[in-house]
């Protein structure tokens, strides 16, 4: 009898898994949507290249490098106009809850994302400008999140795009 309740047992522990990370990545994809629309006023401020402006909104993807030091002057600036760093161009952990708790499924994301942005914070806190400092901890964080499974697919962002 315990035999014919394995099959149940491993479904709902698969299905209870899998959710969350799809609802990850699902919240993601807004949180990246929203943010990215503060790009294009903060392109001038940054000096951010209309290549590399271009190539933002595949960040996600595979082929897009987080490298250019102007991306990290870029990110200071989106950050800043959702108060989600402080004066050092760090995170700032309330407001960065906040923020994400604030999207669909935000709730699931949030205190992975906040922990992931802040290990990397730490990586490099050695680096004293803060642009070249906030694009490592931003290829960091890209890194991590493909790890734990909280990247969305570039199609999830497109997806929803049209929201914000």
């Amino acid at each position: 009898m315990a035999s014919l309740w394995y099959p149940v047992v491993v479904i709902v522990v698969m299905a209870t898994v899998s959710r969350p990370v799809s609802g990850t990545a699902e919240a993601m994809s807004h949180v990246t949507a929203h943010f990215g629309k503060a790009l294009e006023e903060c392109r001038g401020e940054s000096g951010l290249s209309p290549e590399v402006l271009e190539q933002f909104q595949h960040f996600w993807s595979e082929d897009f490098e987080v490298v250019h030091r102007e991306l990290g002057c870029a990110l200071i600036c989106m950050s800043n106009k959702f108060s989600l760093m402080q004066d050092d161009a760090r995170i700032h952990h309330i407001n960065m809850h906040d923020y994400v708790k604030s999207f669909p499924k935000g709730e699931l994301l949030s205190e992975k994302m906040v922990e992931l942005i802040h290990n990397c914070e730490k990586e490099h806190n050695n680096i004293e400008d803060d642009c070249s400092r906030v694009v490592k901890v931003a290829a960091c964080f890209k890194v991590n999140a493909k790890k734990e499974g909280i990247a969305p697919e570039v199609t999830m962002i497109e997806a929803v795009l049209e929201k914000y």
